[in-house]
């Protein structure tokens, strides 16, 4: 991914990522290569996977952390359009072929899972260089609040989790109007969430628990 390039919106995601899969030849493969067949697509359908352990009421402390950091590389990846940053030395670690081949396989499944659920369509949502960027970055926004310090209140991670859910499947599968409803979900969870972060905020400053007070008010 060094450059922009965005897939044929007529090769579904699943035949994508098969043709990724069979050029992986010879005994092993830098994760920099694997990454690069994988491809801004493939790096999406992982994101989005990443994202549904969330989509649960409350989920347990500490996960937002493991699994938002990976998620925040691919949204910057998508944003510079490049291969998401990592120390070059891990960059230049050799996988084994048939480890990689498996690896694509399974993101081939991810993919078959939910294609049929998105159809390329409003492909201006999705097919311009300034569009990407904007997509990358609201993908980092719905990260950044969904790695908000606000464990165990209610959808206080869901909400983001299907908004980086929708923007990672509809710009996967470049359906214009998955990414809309991505957007309004983002919005949605800023809403929410930077509602819940000022009043946290505001009976930190009175010495109050402020989660405490938010459990007993969803209670």
């Amino acid at each position: 991914m060094t450059g922009i390039r965005f897939r044929d919106p007529e090769v579904r995601m699943s035949q994508a990522l098969a043709a990724a899969e069979a050029r992986v030849t010879g005994a092993d493969i830098s994760l920099r290569d694997l990454l690069a067949l994988l491809g801004e697509q493939g790096l999406l359908v992982f994101c989005g996977v990443l994202a549904v352990p969330f989509l649960l009421p409350a989920t347990i402390p500490g996960m937002t952390t493991v699994f938002g950091v990976p998620m925040l590389l691919i949204g910057f990846a998508v944003m510079a359009s490049r291969v998401p940053w990592l120390p070059e030395r891990m960059l230049e670690r050799r996988i084994a072929a048939p480890a990689a081949r498996q690896m694509l396989a399974r993101v081939r499944g991810w993919a078959l899972k939910f294609e049929h659920l998105v159809r390329p369509r409003a492909l201006a949502m999705s097919g311009g260089v300034l569009v990407n960027v904007a997509n990358g970055a609201l993908l980092m926004l719905a990260v950044g609040l969904l790695m908000a310090p606000l464990p165990l209140v209610p959808f206080a991670n869901t909400l983001p989790a299907i908004a980086i859910i929708l923007l990672c499947f509809g710009m996967a599968e470049r359906d214009g109007l998955v990414i809309a409803l991505g957007w309004l979900a983002t919005a949605v969870s800023a809403v929410y969430v930077g509602g819940l972060l000022v009043l946290v905020v505001y009976w930190g400053m009175h010495h109050e628990s402020a989660l405490a007070v938010l459990r007993q008010w969803f209670q």
